[in-house]
């Protein structure tokens, strides 16, 4: 399987937005790619008063712009699109999900998963982030087949916390998503450290898409999205600015790796 990570600079005009997302995910199919991620906030970084105005339902009676646009893109292109973090109405009208969507390529949704763990947090430069304020936690573990093949969903914070991975490894999963919005500081001294280490010791393919550059509000995200494989190497990255970055999943060297180093067949606990 080819799988492409898309980097976005998304700001708070949602169509300029979700046209870099259509560009993006076009030039990435064009290449090859059949699952094309996105990272969290793709649609929309803004005010959260516009963010909540923004939430759309994800039952697929009234699709909203945002699960449209992912819908017409793997429609079109004949890809599978995850989408890594929009606003979803919750029963909390102040507090919508960040949910991140998989798209098959007839444009049905195959699996939402809605974010468990979220950022409340003061980074080293003395911001602070306090996503429980304006949005409602997920309850579920999430994993979805695609093509033959079970993907993990995870969004951004979630990647501290290897006891989740654990339990989409356990679940079956053999490429986990980690869509994300990481912040300067904490993305130049954990990013790869972090993304690297759930993909050893889960021994996953890791795809990792994310936002770079300045958003509104004075938000500055770190980018380097980034493929990982089940050894923990980076087979693809992005560089500065938005693009994407794309490589092919081998399922063999996989098993290949599984075999050679049995861990998940050591655990203990």
């Amino acid at each position: 399987m080819r799988a492409a990570v898309v980097q976005l600079n998304t700001q708070d005009d949602l169509a300029a937005n979700l046209e870099r997302a259509r560009h993006w995910i076009a030039h990435a199919a064009g290449a090859g790619a059949q699952l094309v991620a996105l990272p969290e906030n793709f649609a929309f970084m803004g005010e959260d008063a516009r963010r909540r105005e923004l939430a759309e339902r994800l039952d697929g009676a009234f699709p909203g712009p945002i699960l449209s646009a992912l819908s017409d893109s793997a429609r079109k292109h004949g890809v599978w699109v995850l989408g890594g973090g929009m606003p979803e109405k919750s029963d909390d009208v102040a507090r919508p999900y960040n949910t991140a969507l998989l798209v098959d390529p007839r444009g049905e949704i195959a699996a939402t998963y809605r974010k468990l763990h979220l950022f409340d947090v003061t980074v080293p430069d003395g911001t602070s982030y306090r996503e429980s304020a304006t949005t409602t936690a997920g309850a579920d573990v999430v994993t979805a087949e695609l093509s033959g093949v079970r993907i993990g969903m995870t969004i951004c914070y979630d990647v501290r916390f290897p006891e989740l991975f654990r339990r989409l490894s356990d679940e079956g999963a053999r490429v986990v998503a980690v869509p994300s919005s990481f912040t300067v500081p904490t993305g130049k001294d954990h990013w790869h450290t972090l993304l690297r280490a759930r993909a050893i010791e889960n021994q996953v393919y890791l795809l990792a898409p994310a936002q770079y550059g300045k958003h509104p509000r004075g938000r500055q995200t770190y980018g380097k999205s980034l493929i990982a494989d089940p050894w923990g190497d980076v087979i693809a990255q992005c560089s500065e600015g938005e693009g994407f970055a794309a490589a092919d999943l081998d399922f063999a060297y996989q098993d290949r790796v599984r075999t050679a180093l049995p861990t998940l067949l050591h655990r203990k606990f």
